[in-house]
């Protein structure tokens, strides 16, 4: 019986050492753990391999069981990562917004860690990972919930941070997994408020919903993505199709996939058809409304979109095709349906980029690119713990200096007030 109580007491402990550790201690831990990942591979990709047919014998969709698989590449890739966070500048300790006063004070702010983050997560063992490699770097503990379906694997891969923080001589109790599936343990930890110092929810809108209603503890939300990318009249159409199949093909089972392209009436009658054809022969089928049915003209894979298909999260080889009047009817769209996760515009006329940019309020705004580049480590954050659509301290993908706060530092020379 897992004794929550007990997991914070010990993480809290941990974090308290972290907070002072040197940086060459924990980058020595990170690239352990990432040699870890290659050197022992084979027991986790067994585990993921279980995980994986039970996943399937219980009916997990397809975009749940992409999630879910571990593969050589996708071990290479999480590996990766986390040596380039040991080679990131270590946040810790960075003072800013330094100042001398009329009165001789000097103050400045230095960046510390939060403390100890309670992450509760479905589906993406990569995440395990990813969350202990930055907690480690940015100096905080962390205790660990994922979902059923990855236990064998997660317990996997928490054995080989286990081995990289005994290696760097780091106490193991700075990264603790909850290995009861028994989901009372979730609002347990939702309730930490004594050892937890945030919660940040990665799954369904349903497990944020339930994190925001029960939890003490303040919650970082996000990853769900309604994405959007709008072609004006003015995009160069050829780069919007690529753009467009990257967003949407590439991996349609994440968060910053592609549900919803917005295309100008003038040049809806030359783009979509060649959108469809390109698009169809990856597989995509497509949700469209009436005007884009009309210029399809029943092209196969190609249905009348329902009222709620706007506001639905694909994840999977789906994509929603709406033609609108031109720039500010696709912005209306957006703020009407958008998670406020990653939505761009693909154009040739920057007074239109600009006002794009300036309006619509989404985590990560695009200007003729893919939405697939929301993800710590393609922006140059080695990984990330979640992409945070809120609008706390941290929005966007959320690394290093997002899991990091600060105190204020005030020197004085027998400095009174008066």
């Amino acid at each position: 019986m897992v004794d929550l109580n007990e997991l914070g007491r010990r993480a809290k402990a941990a974090a308290r050492t972290l907070s002072t550790v040197p940086r060459a201690q924990k980058d020595a831990a990170l690239h352990a753990i990432a040699e870890g990942l290659l050197a022992g591979q084979e027991p986790v990709l067994a585990a993921n391999r279980q995980d994986v047919e039970a996943g399937r014998a219980n009916g997990l969709s397809e975009a749940l069981i992409d999630r879910l698989t571990l593969t050589p590449k996708r071990l290479e890739g999480i590996a990766a990562d986390t040596h380039k966070v040991a080679n990131l500048p270590d946040p810790v300790g960075e003072e800013f917004d330094a100042q001398t006063l009329p009165n001789g004070l000097r103050i400045c702010k230095r960046r510390t860690p939060l403390g100890v983050l309670g992450v509760i997560y479905e589906s993406r063992p990569n995440v395990t990972i990813d969350v202990a490699a930055l907690a480690l770097k940015s100096g905080n503990a962390a205790i660990l919930r994922g979902g059923k379906e990855t236990l064998r694997s997660n317990v996997a891969l928490i054995e080989i941070v286990q081995a990289g923080l005994k290696q760097a001589g780091l106490p193991g109790d700075a990264i603790l997994y909850i290995d009861d599936t028994d989901r009372a343990h979730v609002l347990t930890l939702l309730r930490l408020h004594e050892y937890v110092d945030m919660i940040i929810p990665r799954g369904g809108a349903g497990l944020h919903q339930f994190c925001r209603e029960n939890a003490t503890i303040p919650v970082i939300t996000g990853g769900i993505g309604i994405c959007h990318l709008f072609v004006d009249d003015s995009a160069d159409l050829a780069k919007a199709v690529d753009v467009i199949e990257n967003a949407k093909v590439q991996r349609p089972s994440v968060c910053n996939a592609l549900d919803t392209a917005l295309v100008h009436r003038e040049v809806a009658a030359q783009f979509l058809p060649a959108l469809v054809e390109r698009l169809a022969a990856d597989g995509v089928t497509f949700k469209a409304d009436e005007v884009a049915m009309d210029v399809l003209d029943g092209a196969n894979g190609v249905e009348p979109a329902g009222p709620g298909d706007w506001d639905t999260e694909w994840l999977s080889l789906v994509l929603g095709l709406k033609v609108v009047d031109g720039l500010e009817s696709a912005i209306e769209h957006i703020q009407a349906h958008s998670t406020a996760h990653s939505d761009g515009i693909l154009t040739q006329t920057q007074a239109h980029a600009d006002h794009f940019v300036d309006v619509v309020d989404s985590a990560v705004v695009y200007v003729n690119a893919s939405t697939r580049f929301t993800d710590g480590s393609q922006l140059g954050l080695g990984a990330e713990v979640a992409i945070s659509t809120q609008k706390l301290h941290a929005r966007g993908p959320m690394a290093l200096r997002e899991l990091t706060t600060f105190k204020w530092i005030v020197i004085g020379d027998g400095h009174v007030r008066p």
